[in-house]
């Protein structure tokens, strides 16, 4: 699929470079209180940080995301991070316009609701505590790969290279080791961009947007992400597509994933192209 880099002015929507996605622009834009718009978090509202911990909402998305929210059906960010983290990186507790927001993190596994200020959840996996028990030994076997480190996701739990000596050779050196446990415990393992995350199966960005387009009775759905975890949710806009529902695939600028990029019916420039889009459609709906 070709796709198109956001090389417009600010102010401007882009046009993306499929007519599947024109289809998509054209039915977000006559019906726009039909519109789910979907968004990841890392690497499409914030931008990519060596530690997940530090990484927070491009400053301008949540001002971009207020001023759109209230224009479409709903918005939803859907992330792995625990909804509440995502919540207080993004800012988005309290802002008035959001209200037709919610983060369905855990790959939908729980969901915050803006209206509420609520979180719903059901029982965790117990394959994960298990799998988290045993990776300290695990990564001592594999080898003392320098600056690897493991994420707490309540729900899943991540090994991170990034700031290892060699980030893709420690990447590779854990992706068998670390399926076995997976299947031990009942568990998939993830890919990401240096990131190897053990979470239960049937977790996914595509069943998370999917499971809720249906539930809104969305009219059409734009999502836009980063990385290998949101082909699912293209995915899942790919399957709507096939039953009748408009959708707009947005690649936020990652070089890392050729994948997305080439699936894409648009590409903008990382998490500032997010936000350049999220306000241009905000401006064409005033």
């Amino acid at each position: 699929m070709a796709s198109q880099t956001d090389s417009t002015d600010p102010g401007d929507l882009p046009t993306p470079a499929t007519q599947a996605g024109r289809d998509g622009f054209d039915a977000l834009l006559a019906r726009p209180g039909k519109a789910l718009i979907g968004l990841d978090f890392d690497g499409t509202l914030a931008p990519i940080v060596p530690d997940p911990e530090q990484a927070r909402a491009h400053p301008d998305a949540v001002p971009a995301l207020a001023a759109l929210a209230p224009k479409v059906a709903a918005v939803a960010v859907v992330t792995g991070r625990p909804p509440g983290v995502a919540v207080r990186h993004g800012g988005f507790a309290g802002v008035p316009g959001l209200e037709h927001l919610v983060v369905l993190g855990h790959y939908g596994a729980e969901r915050w609701d803006a209206v509420t200020g609520s979180v719903t959840a059901p029982a965790p996996h117990p394959g994960v505590a298990t799998a988290r028990a045993e990776l300290p030994g695990l990564l001592d076997r594999v080898g003392a790969w320098q600056g690897t480190w493991i994420e707490e996701k309540g729900r899943a739990v991540a090994v991170h290279t990034r700031r290892a000596s060699d980030p893709q050779a420690a990447f590779e050196a854990l992706r068998e080791p670390l399926a076995d446990l997976a299947t031990r415990h009942g568990l998939v393992v993830e890919p990401g961009r240096m990131v190897l995350e053990l979470r239960p199966p049937g977790m996914d960005k595509g069943v998370a947007l999917l499971e809720y387009a249906r539930e809104i009775g969305a009219g059409s759905v734009l999502y836009a992400g980063d990385d290998l975890g949101d082909l699912a949710a293209f995915t899942a806009v790919d399957k709507l597509r096939a039953s009748g529902t408009p959708g707009v695939l947005v690649c936020s600028g990652s070089e890392e994933v050729a994948e997305l990029r080439e699936r894409a019916d648009l590409v903008v420039d990382g998490p500032s192209g997010v936000v350049r889009l999220l306000r241009a459609l905000a401006d064409r709906l005033a």
